[in-house]
């Protein structure tokens, strides 16, 4: 029997396999994980399509490993398409069905290299999250005893220290143990992020990919490491263009067109991962901040000035990220260079 396609869900516990000869559907069974691994090996070659997940880089990889043609697909995508109620048998079949519409568009995931990076900027993001919650607890917590954090004081660890060394507070020794304990913790996580930025540095010092895009106005390390994960990721997709990928980041106005008219909106409140927009517009508004304090140098300053004379420097700085993205496509894709084009004398 010969397998044109295979739709696999995957499951923490259990894969479902769904094998399609067309134009009929030859089985649909359900598989452990061991089990699943022995038979990606003992097949012949076909194509299949995992549906995108946790767990769907790397049984892509080895599923090309194995020698077949592997491809990921959207889940919403999938979600709409499956019939009936929701089931491991029902969203396999769907898959297939998916995959099978005409100019369907696959993810193209991530490879090790990516999926190693993308840990490293996750880590980091908790860490900094865990970090504000507890320096904004502690302070919370202080001012219930009329203490404040300032800087006159010396900061957090300034205010948690004089006021567990004073004797004349009345503070109990349990009390001043536990303060201490998560003044340690705030420390820690401080350390950590530390660590997680010094790996992201060494990286990026490695990679050429990554230096290349240290050139664009805005981008340091960590913007650097997200653009190279994003543009053509299991999370975005992949991109024909630069508009495309800028439009899926959330840095385009959203457009409503209907009968020829063409209007456009702001740009989406909403999107998939607003955590690499806020960077991505963080980065910009510190270049455009300094390209307003200098004399324009560059055709980009002289724009950048121009638009904030018009729009003002929040607007600027969304359309320099925007810039910044579609560039940056253009560099990974075409293994360019960038290089600001100086004003004429």
């Amino acid at each position: 029997m010969k397998i044109t396609m295979v739709g696999v869900d995957l499951a923490k516990e259990v894969i479902q396999v769904c094998t399609y000869t067309g134009p009929k559907v030859r089985s649909n069974e359900e598989m452990t994980h061991h089990e699943f691994l022995i038979w990606l090996f003992t097949i012949k070659p076909v194509t299949i399509v995992f549906e995108a997940c946790g767990t769907s880089n790397y049984w892509k990889q080895k599923a090309i490993e194995a020698g077949h043609q592997a491809h990921l697909i959207s889940a919403k995508l999938v979600a709409n398409i499956r019939q009936n109620q929701k089931t491991d048998k029902n969203d396999a079949l769907a898959i297939i069905q998916a995959a099978q519409l005409p100019d369907i568009n696959f993810i193209k995931g991530k490879n090790i290299e990516q999926q190693q990076l993308q840990t490293i900027m996750r880590l980091r993001e908790l860490a900094v999250k865990q970090q504000t919650a507890i320096n904004n607890q502690i302070k919370g917590l202080l001012l219930e005893f009329n203490v404040r954090v300032s800087s006159k004081n010396g900061g957090l660890k300034g205010a948690v220290q004089s006021f567990i060394e004073d004797a004349e507070n009345e503070l109990s020794f349990e009390f001043r143990a536990a303060l201490n304990t998560a003044y340690e913790q705030y420390r820690l996580l401080a350390k950590s992020i530390k660590t997680y930025d010094s790996c992201l540095e060494k990286v990026v010092a490695q990679h050429s990919d990554c230096q290349k895009l240290l050139q664009l106005e805005g981008v340091g390390t960590i913007n650097a490491v997200n653009l190279y994960i994003a543009l053509g990721c299991a999370e975005l997709g992949v991109f024909n263009q630069g508009k495309d990928a800028s439009a899926c980041i959330g840095l385009t106005p959203v457009q409503y067109s209907s009968g020829g008219k063409v209007k456009l909106g702001s740009i989406g409140k909403y999107v998939k991962n607003s955590l690499l927009r806020s960077q991505l517009i963080t980065g910009a508004m510190a270049a455009v901040s300094q390209a307003t304090k200098r004399i324009a140098v560059t055709k980009k300053d002289a724009w950048i000035q121009a638009l904030v004379e018009r729009k003002g420097k929040k607007c600027a700085a969304v359309a320099l990220a925007n810039k910044t993205v579609r560039t940056a496509f253009a560099m990974l894709t075409q293994g360019t260079q960038y290089k600001a084009e100086l004003l004429t004398a």
